[in-house]
């Protein structure tokens, strides 16, 4: 296919959208992973990239005015696709929607599942923008992980990459790893940065309940021996079970915060700039569709599970995979193949469907902007809300100044997240959610 062709130029007077597609299967999942992802038999995949596509056909004819200014194929494992099955989304894409010429398509990948001829594949479909799954350099880590590559699989396929013509990479890592030491953090951080991807996104470990890291770790306090009052928390002897079954402890909560402290520091004088709490990039490399997502632009989701936020309503597609199957590939709905019907889709496909408040919509501009590290502004939440920031959070603003934890730049009215506020940004990001009204 020629993507000149299937790529309409920017309509200035359309409103950006973004597009995330949600690809659920993997080979196996990771022993940390609750996001919504699966094994796949071929058949299965077949049916599910079908299913999407008329999703794609069905949902297109209500945004007539809107231009795409940002893919991203997520998952699950989306390089499990062949470069077929991947140009056969993307070209429903490019059909149904006002694309930009200059979008940005961002495509997860995992080593071990990427060849040579896929690569070109996916480049040749659209993608520009590839994200690789490393996590860490060390193979024991990445066996502790359950990942199915190693350090010299990833190798492999970066190079691959980059000679398949992407120049656009970014490198996920992962801190705080059991068994990992502050030593082993900076030798990834240091053959990361050494094959110079334009983007690294630098995440710490969370324990999820429902994984097998839950199982074995529970909580993390509770794992590091620490209560969430300093009192030993180890009384069910979960370390000792660890150690008994040869699966190693968590790192200590001071190396912990010694990972993420180093982190930002060796990648700043290696060349990357921090613009999110956990994300770095060379100058130009932010990821466009994420930093559209932490300014709340609005953004569409296919496939099953996947998230929408449009004109100030949240909406979900259903996880269920056969109910997903069974309705976008039902001849009898919809009459005509690929068109199930607004009504239909609406009654089925969607759920969890939220108008979203006033209130919600400044707590939302609140907490996801002052991820980034420019941090938000207060002009811009007075026009958007036609009231001053300082009239609705004046107080908590004022709390979170006095401790040092936010700085508000008078001269341009931004205001972000101090070294310090980082550090406790959970905690700073809650004292935005307002207390309902009665």
């Amino acid at each position: 296919m020629s993507k000149k062709q299937s790529i309409c130029p920017a309509v200035v007077e359309k409103r950006p959208l973004g597009i995330y597609i949600h690809i659920p299967f993997c080979v196996r999942k990771c022993l940390y992973c609750d996001f919504l992802s699966m094994p796949g038999t071929n058949e299965t995949i077949a049916r599910y990239i079908k299913a999407l596509c008329r999703q794609i056909k069905t949902e297109a004819p209500a945004y007539t005015d809107r231009r795409i200014n940002t893919i991203f194929i997520g998952g699950g494992t989306p390089s499990l696709l062949s470069g077929e099955q991947l140009t056969e989304i993307l070209q429903t894409v490019f059909e149904a929607f006002t694309v930009d010429a200059d979008a940005e398509i961002t495509m997860e990948s995992n080593p071990g599942t990427l060849t040579a001829e896929k690569l070109c594949a996916y480049r040749k479909a659209g993608v520009n923008r590839l994200s690789m799954g490393l996590q860490s350099t060390e193979n024991q880590l990445l066996k502790a992980l359950g990942r199915i590559h190693t350090w010299e699989d990833f190798l492999e396929n970066f190079y691959a990459a980059r000679k398949a013509g992407f120049t656009n990479i970014n490198i996920d890592l992962m801190s705080a790893l059991p068994g990992q030491t502050l030593a082993d953090w900076m030798e990834t951080l240091r053959k990361a940065a050494e094959l110079s991807p334009e983007h690294i996104s630098a995440y710490s470990l969370i324990i999820e309940e429902g994984t097998p890291f839950y199982e074995w770790y529970g909580d993390r306090d509770d794992a590091d021996g620490l209560g969430t009052n300093g009192q030993d928390a180890d009384t069910d002897g979960t370390n000792g079970q660890l150690a008994a079954s040869g699966w190693p402890a968590l790192p200590p909560e001071d190396e912990e915060r010694q990972m993420y402290a180093q982190t930002e520091s060796f990648l700043n004088r290696k060349g990357y700039k921090r613009y999110e709490i956990s994300n770095y990039a060379k100058e130009g490399f932010a990821c466009r569709h994420n930093v559209g997502n932490w300014n709340r632009t609005d953004y569409l989701g296919f496939g099953i599970g996947a998230a929408s936020l449009v004109d100030n309503r949240r909406f979900r597609v259903i996880a269920d995979l056969e109910r997903y199957l069974e309705y976008c590939l039902s001849e009898a709905e919809g009459g005509e193949e690929g068109c199930l019907g607004e009504d239909f889709l609406v009654g089925k496909l969607h759920e969890e469907i939220h108008a979203l408040t006033a209130q919600e919509q400044m707590e939302e501009f609140m907490f996801l902007g002052l991820r980034l590290t420019e941090g938000i502004s207060a002009k811009v939440f007075a026009d958007t809300f036609g009231v001053p920031i300082e009239e609705v959070y004046g107080e908590v603003l004022q709390r979170l100044k006095k401790q040092e934890l936010i700085v508000w730049n008078d001269q341009n009215q931004q205001i972000s997240l101090t070294a310090r506020g980082v550090d406790v940004s959970n905690y700073v990001l809650a004292e935005f959610l307002l207390e309902e009204e009665e």
